[in-house]
């Protein structure tokens, strides 16, 4: 794998913005998806979560809690089996991911961490604003 010239042309630099992608998740489109290899779950934020049309009695119920910035416990309401899929014909790609379901207040709607990025087999770069998928 690698990246060149053409992967930066556009972009402007110096930056340190975060890669934020815009998949389908489930059958809906979702902005604003944080992708962060410094989380070991995928999130769903419960807002969204409602807005997609799921309800509460479709969440396995689970004792896990999130733990944010500054050591600060979120509690999780469930997880929820979604497909995602990222990318654009011809180069797209669709897994099965767990997201796990909290109320929270976030910029972002989603995050896709450590389980979604292996799921995927991507490399993701934020100095390149891109996520590269293998295969």
């Amino acid at each position: 794998m690698t990246f060149g010239d053409f992967n930066i042309e556009g972009d402007k630099f110096p930056h340190d913005d975060h890669l934020v992608i815009t998949p389908i998740i489930g059958n809906n489109t979702v902005n604003r998806v944080l992708v962060d290899n410094g989380v070991s779950v995928d999130i769903l934020l419960h807002d969204i979560f409602i807005r997609l049309s799921y309800n509460d009695s479709q969440l396995t119920p689970t004792d896990m809690s999130i733990y944010g910035f500054a050591g600060v416990e979120f509690p999780v309401e469930g997880i929820i089996k979604l497909s995602m899929t990222i990318g654009q014909k011809p180069r797209q790609a669709t897994q099965m991911l767990d997201f796990v379901v909290v109320k929270a207040g976030s910029t972002c709607n989603a995050i896709m961490g450590r389980t979604g990025i292996h799921a995927f087999k991507a490399a993701p770069s934020s100095y390149l604003f891109l996520q590269k998928l293998r295969g």
